[in-house]
């Protein structure tokens, strides 16, 4: 008998360069790359799906039938509400991992480069730059003081990979940090990918953490609230009614995380009733939102097209990631970003 390990049949169903190809496939003489770029299932032939072991994918997965040996697939983005709900995921065999965490630190900067715009009036003065407009009076310029960072509170809605990194950096700001976790008796996290020197993956940059059911008791003392959550039967439209009564008039609100998660209708009402005193949204149920939506018509709050989570490099760093977990599932070794199916991430 011999004792070569059989292959590993990797197939890669999203672009990538030749480099990162390269880099595949030098992880391992066990692991052999199977490079079909596709957007469907029947993109792919037949014995290709027969082969394979593991699956990259951005958005397809075969029926179970097509691909009899698979036992894990790997999604280029970090939501994955959509390959949840597919058939091969109702086997016990197959394991589901994500891009988490590659994303952390750009959305973090869109984060807080939306609390500076919202907390500094930038929308204010860009009204009064279009309109060739100085301020003419104290009043004027009262309403332009700004919302400091410093000395604020700050509530992540979602303490994952994006959220202990908004902690991180909210502590260099000097802000109160607040968070929502799931399960607040385990602060720290060991299983998911982080970025060297980002994060807080031992759970210390926090001031208190709170169960989601406690989310209107926290969001009380926010001046900034930032939604990092995934959405997920647990999460949609979280973020409703109650949420907007039970924030200060003069906080913001910011979403990264999905746009189910919050009650638009309720955002609504909240920003032109002064409920609340501005939003940014790069996500929205329906996306891209319809021309027609009320809400791009109010003046206190910022859109963006789902963008705060795009980088220049964003397939080198989700190569980085997935070099790491083959090399894992080679040596037989526990994956990073194990999607626990029953929680939807």
């Amino acid at each position: 008998m011999s004792d070569t390990p059989e292959p590993i049949q990797v197939l890669i169903t999203v672009k990538f360069s030749d480099e990162l190809l390269e880099t595949f496939r030098a992880i391992s003489p066990q692991v052999e790359i199977l490079y079909h770029p596709a957007r469907q299932v029947r993109d792919i032939p037949d014995d290709v799906w027969a082969r394979a072991d593991v699956l990259y994918t951005g958005e397809i997965a075969p029926e179970p039938v097509l691909a009899p040996r698979l036992r894990w697939i790997h999604a280029h983005y970090a939501g994955v509400d959509h390959l949840i709900r597919m058939p091969i995921m109702q086997s016990e065999d197959v394991t589901l991992t994500t891009t988490s965490g590659i994303h952390a630190t750009n959305i973090a900067e869109y984060a807080f480069m939306m609390m500076l715009a919202l907390g500094h009036r930038l929308p204010e003065m860009l009204a009064m730059q279009r309109e060739a407009r100085w301020p003419s009076g104290g009043e004027e310029y009262r309403a332009l003081r700004p919302l400091e960072l410093r000395g604020s509170t700050i509530g992540i809605v979602g303490y994952g990979s994006i959220g202990r990194e908004i902690a991180r950096v909210a502590r260099l700001f000097s802000m109160e940090v607040l968070a929502t976790k799931r399960d607040v008796r385990h602060p720290s996290d060991s299983g998911s990918y982080v970025i060297p020197n980002t994060g807080d993956p031992e759970g210390t940059c926090f001031d208190r953490l709170y169960p989601p059911e406690a989310l209107n008791t926290m969001v009380r003392e926010c001046d900034f609230v930032v939604i990092t959550v995934p959405l997920t039967d647990a999460t949609r439209l979280m973020f409703g009614a109650d949420a907007f009564e039970a924030m200060k008039e003069t906080a913001y609100l910011v979403n990264v995380g999905r746009g189910g998660v919050v009650d638009e209708e309720a955002l609504l009402h909240a920003l032109q009733t002064g409920q609340i005193a501005g939003a940014a949204m790069d996500v929205f149920a329906a996306e891209p939102l319809p021309a027609d939506s009320p809400l791009w018509q109010l003046p206190n709050l910022l859109i963006s097209p789902h963008i705060s989570g795009q980088t220049a490099d964003y397939n080198d760093k989700a190569a980085a990631l997935f070099v790491e977990n083959v090399r894992r599932y080679a040596e037989g070794k526990s994956l990073l970003n194990v999607v626990d199916l029953a929680a939807g991430y």
